[in-house]
């Protein structure tokens, strides 16, 4: 019996801290926008670098050793 004494008051002041968490939680805007999160894994949202490297899109002109083969 003597044991309830503690229990209750620390159950009380657990579902405060709950019910306060959960308050701040809601006016905070967290529940708001509840599919992004769970898409936002399957989607990059950057778009992938083009490759613009040493490597030009323009080709090249062979070079002189090889000109020099094919005579």
């Amino acid at each position: 019996m003597a044991s309830l004494y503690i229990l209750i008051p620390i159950a009380i002041m657990l579902v405060c801290v709950a019910a306060v968490v959960f308050i701040w939680a809601v006016k905070s805007d967290q529940f708001e926008d509840l599919e992004r999160q769970g898409s936002s894994i399957l989607f990059d949202e950057e778009e992938p670098e083009k490759n613009t490297g040493s490597q030009s899109s323009q080709p090249t002109a062979p070079d002189a050793s090889t000109q020099d083969d094919k005579r």
